[in-house]
């Protein structure tokens, strides 16, 4: 923002340029505003002009392309499935998101299905990227005198703080940045270069291609760069280039004696050298796995946004080598692990789930098409029944998917109160405001019902068949370095969110089957996160509950309402059950009001209550918040480190939410540490391995496997898989058994519904 501010203030005395990468700051592009990112590889200058040219768009225009398409390093999410292509065409053709949302008709019906339900979180997407251009209130650079630093102060602030690379400038010349400030001078014919053509890109080392042996150096003890780029894998070995050409065994051998070989991610280097996988190579070192270690929210390890963090904090600059550039960013990183603690962590835990992970990959799961195309036949005729009778409910024909017609249905023709807005002051038409509006007419609940039925049309019914191969197998990709708590997620597609529940989640799950001649094991953790929070908190009735196989829900009804347990209702179960995991999350009075249909009072006295019986638990909860604010962090159960840098914030609702993240982050990212572990112990077991079993999913608390033969084999496969899931942290490194007893449940069949 107040870069913003100043540009705008200033493009009028002289032309301005941004030097920075931040994908918001081409909204201020302008004739005399151009955005200079020197550490882009090659270096990028961009200009107005060659922002129309490239995206046919103006600048301003800018902040509503990346509402659609989302900017995961500042937290939004966008639209799923639309992408920069997609984004660009539609505001080619409708300029602003009013015009897109008053023209959703006119869009493609694929396109249509995505937006339409998001619509109104585009506006707020839109605000929170728009940058502000009345901040910094000086009006020139004279306003900002510079005065000299306190430098022992300075000095001490800047090792607290780790902030090497200005302490390491600082105390090479103390005065750097704090001279007497200079007068302004006009831009000289040098800068104003800059906006017709960028500096050249400085010229690269030779590549050595070797395709044999004989040429190849000698590693052993050294450190190399390992990076993927125009098809194979390059080297980067004692400051010379090298394209390996080679075949993955004799890559193999040559990588093993290394010290490490640092990649920017392992994970793609195996899939597209399968044959590596079965090496085992304990050496290839992950420069993204390192960095998410290090800051798990940032999102985005690629080697130019490391590059941009951490480049000046290396010795000197790497040429513009990916190979180069991943050999000085990883010994930085993997030291900064070391320091932080978490080597073993590194070590023991996450670089071994990489291979497990690839294989999981490769090998996919199979679906039966002929199953996918009935379900989706039949919810296809449930929609168009449910469309009409929509339609006769409203008293008129109206496009369900637009937020606009249905707000003029609802508000307009209905008459109905609206419960909530957009960002832009329209009546809200999201799924929140529906669910509140569900009793006040019949229409509302079928448009929530149409909803269900469309997402599952569209999210699975017609693109899973379409991803599956000509064997019928779906592979999806499991990324270890996108959530904040260590938890796996799984995308193109997302298999951890098939739905599992009612008959929906059962028919979808039948879609999903073994191979011919094979069958599916799946087993999962009982409570897994219930049962981390009975061991951390220590809390006496928790732990009892578990030791004791008690029905752990009904066992908190029945002291949340004062009654023997066998006296307690199913809705009094299910309050608990809310409760227990709620509570996890970090759900406050208001989410558990509308979760349990009750007032706010009421959810705040069941809180009050629960904590009371529970009196362990509050003291857990005060603990942990305790430690964040002392330390900064939290640390799971492998010794896992989540920053939590609002913990101390003035903002009440940021400080609040880093609150919950911290005992979120404790529970769920110790039971995320526990299934990690889980894999490996599958993956690396000798019997499992002689009965041909294979991973296929990981879904947070269950693992599923695919076993050549009959009944008998799969019977020994999933009474082997439950024994290493339940006894998984008997034998692992650095950490002990729980206080309570991991329970595994496990099936077996034809179909994933059958096996789960």
């Amino acid at each position: 923002d107040c870069i913003a501010s100043l540009a705008s203030r200033s493009k009028a005395e002289r032309p301005v340029i941004i030097v920075g990468s931040d994908k918001d700051l081409k909204q201020l592009l302008d004739d005399d505003v151009a955005i200079w990112d020197p550490m882009s590889t090659p270096e990028k200058l961009t200009t107005k002009a060659s922002f129309q040219q490239e995206t046919g768009l103006a600048p301003e225009q800018w902040p509503d392309v990346q509402a659609l398409v989302g900017d995961t390093s500042d937290n939004i999410p966008g639209v799923a499935g639309i992408g920069p292509k997609t984004a660009l065409a539609i505001f080619k053709e409708h300029p602003t998101l009013e015009d897109v949302q008053a023209h959703l008709d006119a869009l493609k019906p694929s396109v249509r299905a995505k937006l339409a339900p998001a619509m109104d979180k585009t506006f707020l997407y839109r605000e929170l990227t728009t940058l502000r251009r009345e901040g910094c209130v000086p009006g020139t650079w004279k306003d900002f005198p510079r005065t000299a630093p306190d430098r022992e102060a300075l000095a001490a602030f800047l090792q607290e703080w780790e902030l090497r690379s200005l302490a390491r400038e600082y105390k090479a010349d103390p005065s750097l940045g704090f001279g007497p400030a200079a007068a302004p001078q006009r831009t000289t014919e040098a800068t104003l270069s800059l906006f017709e053509a960028p500096a050249a890109a400085p010229a690269l080392p030779e590549v050595v291609r070797l395709a044999g042996t004989d040429d190849l150096p000698d590693v052993a003890g050294q450190a190399l760069g390992l990076a993927l780029h125009d098809g194979a894998p390059h080297a980067w070995v004692a400051g010379r280039h090298y394209r390996l050409e080679m075949d993955d065994q004799t890559l193999a051998r040559w990588l093993r004696p290394a010290a490490a070989a640092y990649c920017p991610d392992v994970k793609a280097l195996l899939r597209a050298h399968p044959a590596l996988i079965a090496s085992a190579l304990e050496n290839l070192q992950d420069v993204g796995l390192a960095a998410y270690l290090l800051d798990p929210e940032e999102r985005d390890y690629s080697l130019p946004r490391l590059l941009d963090r951490l480049g000046p904090e290396l010795d000197s600059p790497p040429p513009a080598i990916p190979a180069a550039q991943a050999l000085a960013l990883g010994q930085l990183l993997y030291r900064r692990v070391a320091e932080t603690g978490m080597a073993e962590l590194l070590r023991t835990l996450e670089a071994p789930l990489i291979p497990v992970l690839a294989s999981m990959e490769a090998t996919g799961i199979a679906i039966d098409r002929a199953a996918f195309r009935e379900f989706l036949q039949d919810v296809t005729r449930e929609l168009d029944n449910l469309e009409r009778r929509i339609h006769q409910l409203a008293g008129r024909p109206f496009n369900i998917r637009s937020s606009l017609q249905l707000a003029q249905v609802l508000f307009t023709d209905l008459n109905l109160a609206p419960a909530g807005k957009t960002p832009g002051g329209k009546a809200s038409t999201s799924q929140e405001v529906l669910e509140k509006l569900a009793g006040a007419h019949p229409v509302v609940q079928g448009i929530l019902d149409f909803r269900k039925l469309e997402k599952l049309r569209s999210t699975y019914l017609e693109p899973l068949p379409r991803l599956a191969d000509a064997q019928g197998v779906i592979r999806t990709t499991f990324h270890q370095l996108a959530t904040a708590t260590g938890r796996l997620s799984s995308s193109n597609p997302n298999l951890q969110n098939i739905p599992i529940r009612g008959e929906h989640g059962t028919r979808m799950r039948q879609c999903f089957v073994a191979r011919p001649g094979a069958l599916l094991v799946a087993a999962d953790y009982s409570q897994i996160e219930l049962r981390v929070l009975a061991h951390m908190s220590g809390d006496p009735t928790l732990i009892e509950a578990f030791r004791h196989g008690a029905d752990i829900h009904a066992r908190t009804a029945a002291l949340l309402f004062d009654k023997p347990q066998d006296a307690v209702t199913p809705d009094e179960r299910r309050n608990a059950k809310t409760i227990n995991f709620g509570l996890i999350y970090g759900m406050g009075p208001q989410s558990l009001a509308q979760e349990l249909q009750v007032s706010l009072k009421e959810a705040k006295a069941f809180i009050a209550r629960y904590f009371e019986k529970l009196a362990r638990l509050k003291a857990f909860y005060d603990e942990v918040e305790d430690a964040a604010k002392r330390d900064g962090f939290v640390l799971t159960l492998a010794h896992r480190r989540r920053l939590l840098p609002h913990i101390h914030s003035q903002n009440a609702q940021a400080a609040s939410q880093a609150r919950r993240q911290a005992v979120n982050t404790r529970i769920q990212g110790s039971a995320a540490d526990i299934i990690k572990l889980a894999m490996l112990a599958v993956f690396r077991d000798a019997e499992l391995r002689r009965l041909g079993a294979a991973m296929l999913l990981q879904v947070h608390d269950e693992l599923v496997l695919e076993v050549p033969g009959e009944d008998d084999a799969a019977k020994v496969a999933g009474l082997r898989l439950q024994a290493l899931m339940a006894g998984v942290l008997d034998n692992a490194p650095g950490l002990a058994p729980l206080d309570v007893p991991l329970v595994v449940d496990w099936g077996m069949g034809r179909t994933w519904a059958e096996a789960h």
